[in-house]
């Protein structure tokens, strides 16, 4: 009986040849990804930091021409004069709103009081800003008059300029404790009229409100 013939065995590949077609690869380990370098071998240098930006100014001076004729009317009792963000803003001598209200619904066509309202500065000497916000109609150009009065001053009523002011400074008066002068009906219009205190004053207990009224109307130790 003839002799099997015996199984090859894959001759080994020199190195540096490839392996010949259908025998299997040799394993190899796989290259390390190349580090970058910097030239020299001197570490790059950190970016330098970004400057801050400079603060945006929100109020300028404003010296237009209706803070012009304005000054010339009213001369120094025209407190100061800014544009806040696109707005004019005019303060005033407290006693003198009236007479500054009735010019700019005149003369300057500021027809509209379209709000009346106050901000407490309590430790301000003159703690209340009363803010008046203004439109124009013919001109389609909004305007803010300011007033600065302390605690116990009056401020000239505006209710005879723009009538809307009649229940808006009743509401100043109401919360602040602001008292208009030449208003023809200064009672409270949001609190009872036996209440004690004002509430957006912003010295006023919020926790404890007027606990006598609470007590004696509501029968309850508390309103909270």
């Amino acid at each position: 009986m003839a002799d099997e013939p015996k199984e090859q065995q894959p001759s080994p590949v020199p190195a540096g040849e490839k392996p010949a077609s259908g025998s299997a690869p040799a394993s190899t380990p796989p290259a390390k990804p190349a580090t970058a370098s910097p030239a020299g071998g001197v570490p790059p240098k950190p970016a330098a930091p970004v400057p801050p930006k400079p603060p945006v100014q929100l109020q300028t001076p404003l010296n237009n021409e209706l803070v012009g004729r304005v000054r010339a009317k009213f001369g120094t009792a025209l407190v100061e004069a800014i544009e806040d963000r696109k707005q004019a803003i005019l303060t005033v001598e407290c006693t003198k709103l009236a007479e500054v209200s009735q010019y700019l619904r005149d003369e300057e066509k500021f027809d509209l009081l379209s709000d009346l309202t106050a901000v407490d500065w309590p430790r301000r000497e003159k703690r209340f800003d009363v803010v008046l916000n203004l439109y124009s109609f013919a001109k389609n150009e909004r305007l803010r008059v300011k007033a600065r009065a302390a605690a116990s001053e009056p401020v000239p009523s505006v209710s005879g300029v723009w009538p809307t002011a009649n229940w808006l400074e009743r509401e100043a008066f109401d919360m602040f404790g602001i008292v208009f002068a030449g208003h023809p009906n200064l009672t409270r219009i949001l609190l009872p009229d036996e209440w004690q205190g004002y509430p957006l004053r912003k010295d006023y207990d919020i926790i404890e409100q007027d606990t006598s009224w609470v007590k004696e109307n509501l029968g309850i130790e508390s309103g909270q």
